[in-house]
């Protein structure tokens, strides 16, 4: 079934905005205006996105950036990491995380990074699996 997907980067606006859909699963209460809001703001601000295709059918993406930190040095950060629901555990997750470490290295990164949300168990076992570590907390505070 591996066969039948293609990985791509999705570079336009217009695209990044088609896939609410799949954002909608890890984020359920955003709504597309709110959507549309934030990728008008990352767009510019050097955010790209990766997608696994089956067809012109977009059936799990990634965003990531690439940015620099005293701790980390150059890294890719992966961002809005998601497989739609019948997809799942077939592959499409490998892939685009494969895609994604290899263009970290293509960009000389020297680490890839990621925040998984807390509940998000089978998140942190693929994370895991994969040989990412947990190597801290991320905090937030709403303004």
């Amino acid at each position: 079934m591996i066969s039948s997907f293609t990985i791509r980067p999705i570079t336009s606006h217009q695209e990044m905005l088609d896939q609410y859909r799949l954002i909608q699963l890890l984020n359920p209460h955003m709504t597309q205006e709110r959507y549309t809001q934030l990728i008008d703001q990352m767009h510019p601000s050097a955010y790209r996105m990766v997608g696994c295709f089956q067809g012109d059918v977009c059936i799990g993406l990634s965003g990531y950036w690439i940015a620099t930190k005293l701790y980390s040095g150059k890294y890719l950060e992966i961002d809005n990491f998601v497989v739609d629901e019948p997809y799942r555990s077939k592959g499409v997750g490998k892939l685009l995380l494969d895609w994604l470490l290899h263009e970290a290295k293509a960009q000389a990164c020297e680490t890839a990074m990621l925040d998984a949300y807390v509940v998000n168990a089978p998140a942190h076992k693929f994370y895991l699996r994969e040989g990412f570590q947990i190597k801290g907390f991320h905090f937030l505070k709403k303004l």
